[in-house]
């Protein structure tokens, strides 16, 4: 019986290579199509030109063939960029947010991308209203569905993803952009008003430490901050939910803080007295409060604080003096240089740092995102 299935499945392979042969000459050959070759698309649009489109507090769903170009200047490689990736060109930079993990494996920096925007959502992220307050980013994703957490939700779907971001050649690494002071943005620019914005560029010469004299006349030394929960399976904006820890002498000497880092501190009881609350609104005891607790049922003890990694964002100056331009560093807790120990000499002032990193506004403030701790190097003073 073996041996009769087995001639019958040969007669039937042959059968199908006859047939294959017979019909070659019509079909042609059966070579598997080339995939993710680099595309070419005329743009109708600069950075800059659709960044002016968007109106404060209206994010627009584009209704128009709308199409920018950019070279991708990020990577999500080393954990400090999130289901996005920037792209720049000579007007500025834009945050296109894909919903997918190891971006840099499909969108290499250097490489040219084409965005067909019509059918996305252009919103802001980072803007609060007030005079020491002030805009954010404009970004492209998609419509949120009226979530109003975030103007724009990630572009996660794959058909989504194909029909409007495209991949031309790699042309080249982004050179960085050396920029002093003075070619900071103010706080109510966007990409069209300072063509730096969200650009890869290079900052010299920061110093450690920044004196904020927004809210009162002596001023407040920042250093770092950083912003926790008691749990973020909970609302994330209630007052009673927030821990801002901020100012000098918060024990945060890393530039961003894992799920260790940040349980190191906070049972070593430096942040015990820091109030639990918005800004303005602290009236929900204090961080020791919720540090430890007994379980009534068990006697064990437990913790009330949520453990997580947290961002942080180092404050720096453009000036020794106070006087300069503040830059916040800013950080994300799950990337692989969280724990990175800043250098003593630059805590203390004897040193400087060069960064290298997307130039961005958040509330009116100046930060820079580096894609790497490389980006970061010391000067002796």
């Amino acid at each position: 019986m073996k041996k009769i299935l087995i001639f019958a499945m040969a007669l039937a392979l042959a059968g199908c290579q006859s047939l294959k042969e017979e019909f070659q000459p019509v079909w042609g050959g059966y070579d598997d199509p080339e995939v993710n070759q680099p595309v070419t698309i005329t743009p109708t649009c600069t950075i800059g030109d659709l960044a002016a489109r968007y109106e404060t507090g209206k994010p627009w769903t584009i209704n128009e063939n709308i199409v920018i170009s950019g070279i991708v200047s990020t990577t999500d490689r080393y954990g400090n960029f999130y289901k996005s990736f920037y792209i720049q060109d000579e007007t500025g930079g834009m945050e296109i947010k894909l919903g997918k993990n190891g971006l840099y494996n499909d969108y290499l920096p250097g490489q040219r991308i084409y965005v067909d925007c019509n059918g996305l959502e252009l919103g802001m992220y980072g803007y609060k209203s007030g005079d020491k307050n002030g805009n954010g980013m404009v970004q492209i994703g998609f419509n949120n569905g009226g979530d109003d957490t975030y103007e724009t939700s990630y572009i996660e779907s794959s058909i989504l993803i194909d029909t409007h971001v495209f991949r031309g050649e790699v042309e080249g690494e982004v050179e960085p952009v050396v920029i002093d002071a003075s070619d900071l943005p103010g706080k109510d620019d966007t990409q069209k008003t300072c063509p730096y914005l969200g650009k890869l560029v290079t900052i010299k010469n920061l110093y450690y430490g920044y004196v904020d004299y927004s809210y009162e006349a002596e001023g407040e030394l920042n250093e770092a901050f950083a912003l926790m929960y008691l749990d973020s399976n909970q609302d994330k904006k209630a007052s009673s939910n927030r821990i801002f820890v901020s100012g000098a002498n918060t024990g945060i000497t890393t530039w961003a803080m894992s799920e260790t880092k940040m349980d190191e501190l906070l049972t070593s009881g430096i942040w015990d007295d820091v109030k639990i609350g918005n800004a303005n609104d602290q009236n929900y005891g204090t961080v020791g409060d919720y540090r430890e607790k007994i379980n009534p049922v068990n006697g064990k003890s437990y913790y009330g604080i949520e453990r997580a990694p947290a961002s942080v964002s180092q404050y720096f100056n453009t000036q020794a003096e106070q006087e300069g331009t503040c830059v916040q560093i800013r950080t994300s807790g799950y990337c692989r240089f969280a724990d990175t120990e800043i250098s003593p000499e630059v805590l203390s002032g004897d040193k400087t740092i060069n960064v290298t990193g997307i130039l961005t506004l958040y509330q009116g403030k100046v930060q820079i995102t580096v894609n790497n701790i490389t980006d970061i190097e010391y000067n002796g003073q």
